[in-house]
């Protein structure tokens, strides 16, 4: 355990299982205080579970980014249990779209950018009322290489995340001034149980995976939670804005 992030509060998103996971506990490693939150209660309890039980320190709140009024009493939880809130990590997010952008549907469509939009600019606008009072902090989102160009088959999950991507950057002029760094992480295919989930359903789509990648496979959560604790640091201290890809080349092709 090092001592890099000592002292600070760390909030992550989407932390029950895979990125959110990793990144909540290489926050706790690092000495960071950190709130872990899911619409899994179950699984976001055993994230700050086992946290606590390797020596750090972390708590569950429960938080269906989409809605409003919980994002807030989010924030709220996390100032009252820690009194301050240094580093957000917007990863909560969905990505189960299977067809071309003429056979997608209302539903899909809503429920896509209820979490991954709506979930994201509700979590940013909490986030920064409280860096704000506090004189500054950092908010890293987790957006995708979808987010950045074409993705056949998920048009509205791509739309979902160049929106990410357009907050990010928005905010990071709106309020860099104010002591607030936003960046971006757009990770390429990752070992998930979303990715595991996909690949059942289109077993051809695990060796696509792989392909695309000029390092010949697919990502490790562990290698994104890296990433945003970077862009966390005070090494990524004039770096604000950024879209940050994360995926083994794919975006160099």
């Amino acid at each position: 355990m090092t001592e890099q992030f000592k002292g600070k509060v760390a909030l992550v998103t989407g932390g029950a299982a895979g990125i959110g996971r990793e990144t909540a506990e290489a926050f706790a490693r690092n000495g960071a205080q950190v709130v872990v939150s899911d619409v899994n209660a179950q699984a976001g309890e055993e994230t700050a579970s086992a946290i606590r039980n390797t020596g750090g320190k972390a708590i569950f709140i429960a938080c269906d980014v989409s809605q409003g009024e919980q994002v807030e009493q989010l924030i709220t939880g996390t100032l009252e249990a820690y009194g301050r809130l240094d580093f957000a990590f917007n990863n909560a997010g969905v990505e189960f779209e299977q067809g071309k952008l003429a056979d997608g549907d209302e539903d899909t469509f809503d429920r896509i950018m209820d979490i991954n939009v709506k979930g994201v600019w509700h979590c940013m606008r909490h986030e920064i009322k409280a860096m704000l009072a506090q004189g500054g902090g950092v908010i890293v989102n987790t957006a995708s290489v979808a987010g950045l160009g074409a993705a056949p088959k998920m048009s509205i999950y791509s739309a979902s995340k160049h929106a990410v991507i357009g907050f990010t950057k928005s905010a990071a002029v709106e309020y860099g001034k104010k002591g607030i760094r936003v960046n971006a992480v757009c990770p390429g295919v990752i070992d998930t149980e979303m990715f595991r989930r996909a690949a059942e359903l289109d077993p051809k789509k695990a060796a696509y995976a792989a392909a695309i990648h000029p390092v010949g496979r697919i990502g490790q959560s562990s290698e994104i939670a890296a990433a945003v604790l970077y862009l966390c640091s005070e090494g990524a201290a004039f770096t604000t804005g950024v879209a940050l890809p994360v995926d083994g080349g794919a975006t160099s092709i």
